[in-house]
């Protein structure tokens, strides 16, 4: 399917992610992946902002606000049920490995920081419970916005990583 895959290695897109159990098997799976130049807990601290904003195209995903450039604190106290990205809830997390997120029965979505030797790997599973003919625009889609976020968190992460 066009889109189902960025940047994530054969491994990643093996793995079996949190996410998975929370949509039925033979779900549409999509998986994006980006290496980061920083530190595991730093990356993680960044994910915990998507609290705060989608961190993808303001003018699009944010209605025009533009996402913090700094880290807010706080919004690493994470509890299940918390709202991010204004579609979704936390539905678990494991503090500095994960973060799960879900939007009703339909999609469930991973973030999942593991450290490499030059930094952190980020991960990114979404799950869609969706018949491959829908999920398939939503793929697509997801993958220019779901890009733009991971670029974006990345140079903020490696640019906190540098100061």
């Amino acid at each position: 399917m066009i889109g189902d895959r960025w940047g994530a290695t054969v491994e990643e897109v093996a793995a079996r992610h949190p996410c998975d159990a929370l949509v039925p098997a033979g779900a549409v799976r999509a998986d994006r992946a980006i290496s980061v130049a920083a530190p595991v807990g730093l990356v993680f601290r960044w994910l915990c902002q998507l609290r705060a904003a989608p961190y993808s195209y303001d003018w699009l995903d944010n209605r025009g606000r533009r996402s913090p450039a700094e880290l807010t604190l706080g919004l690493d106290d994470l509890r299940a049920g918390q709202r991010f990205m204004t579609l979704f809830r936390l539905a678990c997390f494991a503090p500095g490995e994960h973060l799960t997120l879900r939007s009703g029965h339909a999609t469930a979505v991973t973030y999942a920081t593991r450290p490499q030797a030059a930094g952190t790997r980020l991960a990114v599973r979404v799950a869609l419970a969706l018949p491959r003919w829908a999920a398939a625009p939503l793929v697509a889609g997801d993958l220019i916005m779901m890009r733009r976020q991971l670029l974006t968190l990345r140079a903020l992460a490696e640019r906190d990583a540098a100061a």
